[in-house]
């Protein structure tokens, strides 16, 4: 066995490698062994060919270490095998001097190369040391320092984005975002598709839409903040951060899905507002068997150590087919301890209605947000009623109290449980 090419995970840890673990699918005849080896070569220093120059020293410095290989399911004898093809784990170390703190980079030595043209494998997870994290800010604010921004703590915050998503100006989303704020909510965004269109600038859209929170608060009490979409070329990014920021934005939205996590982690440099991380299109990346990256990593870990302080993701629960247990583990992985990176609040979306967030909260703690659209605007007695529905219902699943039994005479949230129900734990 080559002590170059492969090392134990207790001698890997101390160092500063980034160890990452693929999923892969084999005809049993192929040997996994020698599978993951020319995939350990071929991301750091080689080819599918022996080449010239490649010295000792650079295998030793720069070269890729198998750590593990493990059979799905645990086969131990021949005899076990009873079909044609066999499911393995791989980790491999990877040296993180070959990427520095380069996002693109670091995703193209993990996933490019030979794992894009003669290996299939899911990236599943990445490790990460301690020494290389160091380089990362993540979240500037966290979930306590969001807390602290909106002035709520033990519940969760309430968010409502401006529907209809695309083709209104700044003046229609004002009056939408009026009627909201009346309701009760703490935040308002933009809908992931409404950008930066002709019709409506962001630093116009800002502009309307706090004159239209600054009206809400003097009847309530309780001015809303607004989460303006930057999302835009990279070469519009910094001008965009700069005219939200001088018109009075709260907050700035960016899709790190299509953008990156290089850009992310450029725009929470470059901001002192907190940022809401928006998943949208993050499938592409998450939905293939054999290919991509796991939802948990793609859309928690990684779009937390780039510095989003809120991540919108989704659930099994608004008609899309994601698996509960993949959900459960993005929550984690943007909110479990992770050396000094501050935790980043779940955004949950898709389906979030006041009869669902007993059930929310239950699963995943009051430290989230509470993305509600439709059960809002879509409201029988209107958006003010449909965001004070969701308000009484918050406080009432924090309370501990009977859902239902303490949900009579809260007409708003009445009107919704009869149109949307009440879901079960």
């Amino acid at each position: 066995m080559d002590s170059v090419l492969h090392a134990l995970s207790e001698n890997i840890h101390d160092q500063n490698y980034v160890i990452a673990t693929y999923y892969i699918e084999l005809p049993l005849d192929v040997d996994i062994v020698k599978k993951a080896s020319a995939l350990a070569v071929g991301q750091t220093i080689g080819t599918w060919v022996p080449i010239p120059g490649i010295t000792d020293e650079i295998r030793e410095k720069y070269m890729g270490k198998v750590v593990n290989i493990f059979d799905v399911a645990p086969i131990e004898l021949a005899t076990q095998v009873d079909k044609d093809e066999a499911a393995y784990l791989i980790q491999i170390a990877y040296p993180a001097a070959n990427f520095g703190t380069d996002f693109p980079l670091m995703i193209t030595s993990l996933l490019g190369n030979d794992a894009s043209t003669s290996a299939q494998v899911k990236l599943m997870d990445i490790e990460f040391p301690k020494q290389f994290l160091e380089n990362f800010k993540g979240p500037q604010f966290g979930i306590e320092g969001l807390q602290k921004y909106f002035g709520v703590k033990n519940r969760p915050l309430l968010l409502n984005m401006i529907k209809p998503c695309t083709g209104i100006t700044p003046e229609e989303g004002a009056k939408i975002f009026y009627e909201v704020a009346l309701g009760g909510v703490d935040l308002i965004k933009d809908d992931e598709l409404f950008g930066n269109p002709y019709y409506s600038k962001p630093e116009e859209r800002v502009k309307a839409y706090k004159e239209a929170a600054k009206k809400a608060a003097k009847k309530t009490g309780h001015e809303v903040k607004y989460f303006v979409n930057i999302t835009s070329g990279i070469g519009e990014l910094l001008e965009n951060i700069e005219k939200v920021e001088k018109a009075g934005a709260d907050g700035l939205m960016v899709n790190f899905s299509v953008l990156g996590y290089s850009a992310l982690k450029y725009i929470s440099e470059h901001t002192k507002l907190p940022i809401l991380g928006h998943s949208a299109g993050a499938g592409m990346y998450c939905e293939g068997l054999l290919n991509g990256m796991a939802t948990p990593l793609a859309v928690g870990k990684l779009a937390r150590i780039a510095g989003a302080d809120i991540v919108m993701l989704n659930t099994p629960y608004g008609g899309y087919p994601l698996r509960k247990q993949k959900y459960l583990q993005t929550c984690e992985q943007l909110t479990l301890p992770l050396h000094h990176i501050k935790a980043t609040m779940p955004s949950i979306g898709g389906g979030v209605h006041p009869g669902i967030v007993e059930k929310y909260i239950k699963e995943v703690g009051k430290d989230i947000v509470l993305a509600a659209g439709g059960s809002i605007q879509g409201h029988k007695m209107g958006a003010t009623a449909g965001a004070k529905a969701m308000r009484d219902a918050i406080d009432i699943a924090c309370s501990g109290k009977d859902f239902l039994k303490a949900a009579k005479g809260h007409k708003e949230l009445e009107e919704s449980l009869k149109r949307w129900g009440y879901v079960e734990e």
